[in-house]
């Protein structure tokens, strides 16, 4: 099938093609013109207006790459919304979790749901993704607070994989909490056991203080290293805990959260080929501190925007949210919101030679937004997605875009 994208007021394309990430102080290189979009045969054909198939009626619209969600907890089981009210009156997430809740809850849900039950809730959560724009994303382990059940958990992730439209990445998140009967030490033997018997993509852990340690996530380092696994770590989210530099001596891919880490810290990461993952919705919804993302925008560190989708700290689906958040929060412009969603996210899922960007031969994975791209962090909440194209296919057209797209 063939598609021609005409006339649109912009589309987002990188100052230069082949680029696996772009540096956060170079964001306002990124071209947002008006144009056109050509898709052929799954890929992006062109920038030009041709005869096609279907055609795309994409006057005042804004073209973008899919978004790459390459930081949610799918699949999960169950929801946490008991907690949200004792949150929002001022309970930490720290005691929430020290009483049973925060993973624990979840991991009983997981347990006592049906392979069947889990899949059909993720399902349907992804499709609810892609309804907002996400045409990639990972899903972790990490619920499952045994040996049985995190196999089981990275079992169903690769399950999910398989159901949903939308290429997905696998990570272990092994190291997540530290189940009843033992210590973090302990644990991690089991997790490195679970890392090499598991099919994952990449290794996570969570290093916090009602969690793992240094210590812990250089242990943890050495088992990517020694498994040729990505590294990724939940880092300086709840506590500064000094993370980063432990992390960037392991050759860590992506360091997700950084609400409170250390400004020592910045200019490290920023210099390393390292992923800053900022996660505003977690921020928002716990009403925690802020990460320095402006100072790392200028440091030029590769920036990233993920949901953190997860039923207890971040229980948001929508990526042009996000967006919104991050520009409101961190100060940033829209090329730097969009790069961070796109480019750089499909970057840490080690997906940016084939997707994330609008260049010729990518997959065509593209979004028409029902207005200019201002408006996804202008218009906060209301969902600009107009039509999303998944390998060159309209997978999904709002019903009041409808007219937009001919056949």
């Amino acid at each position: 099938m063939s598609v021609c994208i005409g006339g649109a007021a912009q589309v987002l394309r990188p100052p230069e093609d082949g680029l696996a990430y772009l540096r956060h102080d170079h964001a306002g290189e990124l071209a947002l013109a008006p144009g056109d979009v050509l898709l052929e045969g799954g890929l992006i054909a062109g920038f030009q207006p041709a005869d096609a198939d279907v055609v795309v009626d994409a006057s005042g619209c804004a073209v973008v790459p899919g978004f790459v969600d390459c930081h949610t907890h799918l699949p999960f089981a169950g929801w946490r919304a008991e907690e949200y009210e004792r949150k929002v009156t001022g309970v930490p997430y720290e005691e929430i979790a020290r009483a049973g809740g925060g993973i624990a809850s979840s991991a009983r849900s997981l347990a006592s749901s049906s392979d069947a039950e889990v899949l059909a809730q993720a399902q349907a959560l992804a499709s609810e993704l892609l309804r907002h724009g996400t045409t990639a994303f990972e899903g972790k382990t990490g619920y499952g607070l045994s040996r049985s059940g995190e196999a089981r958990a990275a079992r169903l992730g690769r399950a999910l994989g398989e159901r949903v439209g939308q290429p997905m990445r696998l990570t272990g998140l092994f190291a997540h909490a530290v189940p009843p009967g033992f210590s973090a030490d302990s644990w991690m033997d089991e997790a490195e056991a679970l890392a090499r018997e598991c099919d994952v993509d990449a290794l996570d852990i969570f290093v916090e203080s009602v969690a793992f340690g240094n210590e812990h996530l250089a242990r943890w380092g050495a088992v990517a290293r020694d498994t040729a696994k990505v590294l990724r770590a939940h880092v300086e989210q709840l506590s500064t805990m000094r993370s980063v530099p432990v992390a960037l001596e392991w050759g860590a891919r992506s360091l997700d959260h950084l609400s409170l880490m250390h400004p020592d810290d910045i200019a490290p990461l920023a210099a390393a080929e390292c992923a800053a993952v900022l996660l505003p919705g977690a921020e928002f919804i716990n009403a925690e501190h802020t990460a320095p993302a402006r100072a790392l925008a200028d440091a030029g560190a590769i920036c990233v925007l993920a949901t953190d989708f997860n039923p207890g700290t971040s229980p948001i689906a929508s990526m042009p949210l996000i967006v919104g958040l991050a520009v409101r929060r961190y100060g940033w412009s829209v090329r730097e919101a969009l790069l961070a969603a796109t480019l750089n996210a499909a970057w840490v899922l080690g997906w940016s030679h084939e997707l994330g960007s609008l260049e010729t031969g990518k997959r065509a994975d593209v979004l028409l937004l029902d207005g200019p791209a201002e408006h996804v962090p202008y218009r906060f909440g209301h969902n600009p997605v107009a039509a999303v194209f998944a390998a060159g296919e309209p997978v999904w057209v709002r019903p009041d875009q409808a007219w937009r797209v001919r056949r």
